[in-house]
């Protein structure tokens, strides 16, 4: 089971520790005060008070030992900054991901240590343009939102030995094979950004890359279990 530890009070903060299951993850909120902390309770999280500029109060929460993954998600980037560069030094191979308000800040994220830089301007914007531009969105929106009120977000990483390994694409015919859509991978074996399928261009799939799809959760169900299922077409 992995431990998620997440810093900075924040919808997407919520967002993030709801989506992930504790039969597979544990979460620990670190709030800067425990009028903060009281609130995250509230909402049936773990949560301890912590001055994330004190090393020696990251070390007693298990950074350096046994915290998978840090989120970073303070609405300043100086403090997501600070905080990268502190977990960075005091673990090496700790994944981190931090959220960015000003873009250039990005680099200096990424710098500082971060694995993962998570822009939600960039994300909105991206969204937007996919539902304004291209109509088998608005197909399925009508099919889910407005009818049975169903659809999802679902992150599906690719095995070693998956069918879908060296698949373009442009191949996976998604829509009329699953009635999903195909946001966005994350390319193991590049820089593990995003790269949105905005641009019509497409990639060539390997195992470790990870598929961001939309629709109805039981078409992702189906869909995962397909690919999860290696050798299997």
């Amino acid at each position: 089971m992995k431990r998620i530890a997440v810093f900075g009070y924040s919808s997407l903060s919520f967002e993030a520790m709801g989506r992930l299951t504790p039969d597979h993850y544990s979460l620990l909120f670190l709030a800067k005060n425990t009028d903060e902390a009281a609130l995250v309770r509230a909402k049936g999280f773990a949560a301890e008070t912590i001055d994330f500029r004190n090393d020696n109060e990251l070390r007693a929460i298990g950074i350096g030992t046994d915290i998978d993954v840090i989120f970073c998600f303070y609405p300043d980037d100086s403090d997501n900054v600070f905080l990268t560069i502190s977990a960075r030094a005091l673990d090496k191979h700790v994944s981190i991901i931090a959220i960015v308000d000003d873009p250039e800040s990005a680099p200096k994220l990424l710098a500082a240590g971060a694995n993962k830089i998570i822009d939600p301007y960039e994300i909105c914007g991206r969204k937007t343009h996919e539902m304004l531009t291209r109509p088998d969105i608005a197909n399925i929106l009508d099919n889910t939102v407005f009818g049975r009120h169903d659809l999802k977000l679902a992150q599906i990483e690719i095995p070693h030995g998956s069918w879908l390994d060296n698949i373009r694409t442009d191949q996976l015919d998604l829509k009329n094979r699953h009635n999903l859509l195909l946001i966005a991978v994350v390319d193991n074996t590049l820089d593990e950004q995003l790269h949105f399928m905005t641009g019509g261009n497409p990639l060539v799939l390997k195992s470790g890359d990870i598929l961001v799809v939309m629709g109805p959760t039981g078409k992702i169900k189906l869909f995962k279990n397909e690919v999860e299922h290696v050798g299997n077409r």
